[in-house]
């Protein structure tokens, strides 16, 4: 009896310890496999009180153990800098402390590492290579048929009707200044010569440039500006497809066809307009004037003709792609090349057609003889 009443007291004294141990592991199990509930919370000491309910509802504090990591602090500094798309400020974040490179070379950068080229240098080298890149896929065959043909009908039919309206007019300007002069020299019959020739060498060609040169080679540039401003490009060569390829070179080669073209029609009715002319108002004969023509012109004038509009054509659809492509500057900046690009394209048309008739007319001509 004696031994059963011992028991009997220790178990009443072990019973609240062991009662409060079993909670305990209890808690610390349901706190591992939930969420932590409204009723635990973590103080700034570092413990943790967590308030159980049950039959014989308890709390208990247990310490949980914390690790500190050591992170450097980053202090930034916030400046606003201009946009140069729209005009407005925008807002910029520099880091101040950053892990340079203590060597002893890499203190200060070099001036070519930050020097970059003026943006007027690139793109004109940028031409000579783009130019080189288009007639090595032209002579591989790598042209893209459908574009191709869409643009010779963009640069072709769809320019007939300005580029004849402005040769038409131009030739009937001219027409007045010879024809009042020649008449009083008494040189009618020399008058249809002399425009046939204005017009075969220099007046056809140029003004069939220039006119193709406001219409085309702004849409040109203006298209491929956007285009590259908005990321397409890098689109077309994620997608497997080269731009050159794609948008360049179907528009170098519908330049190219189509002026010779649009140069023979504008010649004809120039001619067409300056005989009308010349015999509604001055009263010189059309059969004079188209036999003084025929007397003047040669077979050499009309082929220099065609060969002076084909590097008219390619000087506008190259000049502008490559206007085009280096865009940047958002809208501003197709704008800027769309300007720019119309510019050096007739710039680049003069020069040539001086360069061209240097090499194809030296020399005393005798075209003339046949006329007087």
């Amino acid at each position: 009896m004696k031994f059963k009443s011992y028991i009997w007291s220790v178990a009443a004294v072990l019973q609240p310890p062991l009662q409060l141990a079993c909670n305990w592991m209890s808690a610390v199990i349901l706190s591992v496999r939930a969420t932590p509930s409204p009723r635990s919370c973590l103080k700034p000491n570092g413990f943790v009180k967590t308030k159980i309910s049950s039959s014989s509802s308890f709390s208990f504090t247990a310490r949980v153990p914390t690790c500190k990591f050591l992170v450097p602090a980053r202090h930034t500094r916030l400046f606003a800098i201009p946009n140069t798309d729209d005009g407005h400020p925008s807002v910029s974040m520099m880091e101040e402390n950053k892990i340079t490179n203590h060597a002893p070379g890499s203190e200060a950068e070099s001036f070519l590492s930050k020097w970059s080229p003026p943006q007027y240098l690139w793109r004109g080298l940028s031409v000579p290579v783009l130019a080189g890149q288009v007639i090595i896929r032209i002579i591989k065959g790598k042209i893209h048929w459908r574009n191709t043909l869409q643009q010779l009908e963009r640069v072709g039919p769809r320019s007939v009707g300005v580029c004849l309206l402005t040769s038409a007019f131009v030739g009937m300007a001219f027409t007045i200044q010879f024809v009042r002069e020649f008449t009083r020299l008494g040189l009618n019959r020399s008058v249809g010569g002399v425009l046939a020739l204005a017009f075969s060498r220099e007046l056809s060609p140029v003004v069939t440039a220039i006119v193709v040169a406001g219409r085309i080679g702004s849409a040109f540039a203006a298209e491929l500006g956007t285009m590259q401003v908005s990321e397409q490009t890098d689109t077309l060569r994620v997608l497997g497809t080269d731009p050159v390829d794609y948008l360049v070179t179907p528009r170098v080669i519908a330049s190219c066809i189509a002026l010779p073209f649009l140069t023979l029609m504008c010649f004809t009715l120039g001619m067409a307009s300056s005989a009308i002319l010349s015999d509604g108002v001055y009263g010189i004969s059309i059969n004079i004037i188209l036999d003084s023509a025929q007397r003047a012109l040669r077979s050499w004038d009309i082929i220099s003709a065609m060969i002076k509009s084909q590097v008219f054509g390619a000087i506008i659809s190259i000049v502008s792609c490559a206007w085009g492509v280096t865009t940047i500057g958002g809208a501003k900046g197709v704008g800027e090349s769309t300007t720019s690009a119309v510019v050096i394209s007739l710039v680049g048309i003069f020069i040539a057609d001086f360069a061209l008739s240097y090499c194809f007319f030296q020399g005393a001509g005798d075209s003339l003889k046949n006329c007087v």
